[in-house]
């Protein structure tokens, strides 16, 4: 089926549809990661974002349902150079294509994502519109820039978990693949005495020795797998719990997470968050960072093209050490509006220097733009995991 992509300046793309027979409106934004389609597909910071791909073939390895970061995908479109006609792996549960089709999002192949990601660069990320159904240049166009946008909307309310939870109750999928190296996968389960299709790949899980409450703005699987690996008992609560909420709880550190859209649009969280401030540590994460930041008093700017992908250099100020992260965020806090006798900005990022690490000089509290957790992504910074929990052992001592 043929497809469109419009942009709000009226540039078009025209090109095979894949997926679902539908259209959307959102944010046309670019990631330069080689792997992890589906991780972003399922990120809830992509919430109403149209994402294209760099990586020129996507779907090659297909979709399975252990490796998604939310309950559901939440772009809303997705725009590849070409669709592998195969999908080969032993985990694979669904195509790609079939993937979009079961959740009713539209995908466009065929498209000069080179072009379209030199556009967004020069011109910066812009409200568009995808289609998989017969519709004129004309009208894409238009229904491109009637479309609300991003900035001044609170998306995080979409993504949120309704109801708190206890992470630990999902903790058999929260351990470490485990398969020896030269060993099959059948001799691995033998050795452990575990049968069943996943049964046996895993590595043991520590005792959970420190309570945690995990405030979800979107949060991915994979952060509360990674704090569950390192020992913590997480109580999820939803973006909209109150400080009090979270101290009924008796937590010894409380955790921000990432999220989608504009953080200026959330006075409810840089309320919560603000009234937290030097009750316990405190650790945050992309939106959980720039939540912060509005907590410190200070303000957030909307990025001309956000910074996503797997291989962002990022610089810590102390040590000079540069960090590969994984990145998706669109806004950054305002280096100038945080009060230095209070915020100490402890990481930039080298592409255009803007705030990856801030930490306050006066609490136990400090956080990072882009994601330690990865996935997909390289795992430089999985040490802030430990770092945290040590804050929290110093704290408590």
């Amino acid at each position: 089926m043929d497809a469109v992509l419009a942009l709000e300046d009226g540039l078009v793309f025209r090109g095979q549809g894949f997926g679902a027979r539908t259209s959307a409106c959102g944010e046309a934004v670019f990631n330069t990661s080689m792997t992890g389609y589906q991780e972003i597909l399922t990120d809830p910071s992509y919430k109403r974002q149209i994402v294209a791909m760099t990586y020129p073939e996507i779907g090659n390895y297909g979709i399975n349902t252990l490796d998604v970061e939310s309950w559901q995908p939440h772009v809303a479109g997705f725009v590849i150079r070409q669709l592998s006609p195969v999908a080969s792996n032993w985990r694979a549960e669904f195509t790609l294509d079939g993937y979009l089709k079961k959740h009713k999002l539209p995908g466009i192949q065929g498209v000069d994502t080179r072009r379209l990601t030199k556009h967004l660069r020069t011109r910066g990320a812009m409200k568009a519109f995808i289609s998989t159904e017969p519709i004129s240049d004309a009208d894409a166009i238009k229904r491109a820039k009637e479309w609300k946008g991003i900035v001044g909307v609170d998306y995080v309310v979409e993504v949120t978990h309704k109801k708190p939870f206890h992470w630990e109750g999902y903790g058999q999928w929260s351990a470490n693949w485990d398969i020896p190296r030269g060993a099959t996968l059948d001799e691995t389960r033998s050795a452990k005495g575990d049968t069943g299709l996943f049964q046996g790949m895993f590595d043991a899980l520590p005792a959970p020795d420190c309570r945690i409450v995990a405030f979800d703005y979107g949060i991915k699987y994979n952060i509360l797998r990674r704090l569950r690996q390192r020992g913590f008992d997480i109580h999820v609560l939803p973006a909209t719990a109150t400080a009090k909420d979270a101290m009924a709880l008796k937590p010894d550190g409380v955790f921000l997470s990432n999220g989608p859209g504009d953080p200026e649009a959330l006075p409810y969280a840089h309320r919560a968050v603000r009234d937290l401030l030097g009750e316990v540590p405190i650790f945050g994460i992309c939106l959980g960072h720039q939540i912060l930041g509005h907590a410190f008093g200070g303000r957030t700017f909307k990025l001309k093209f956000g910074h996503r992908g797997a291989n962002q250099p990022v610089k810590e100020l102390r040590t000079g050490k540069v960090l590969i992260t994984s990145q998706n965020h669109g806004f950054a806090v305002d280096a100038n509006s945080l009060n230095p006798d209070e915020v100490e900005v402890t990481q930039i990022n080298l592409n255009d220097q803007t705030v990856e690490g801030m930490r306050h000089k006066k609490h136990p509290v400090f956080s990072v733009q882009y994601h330690p957790e990865a996935s997909p992504g390289p795992h430089d910074a999985g040490f802030l995991f430990e770092e945290f929990k040590r804050l929290i052992e110093q704290h408590r001592r």
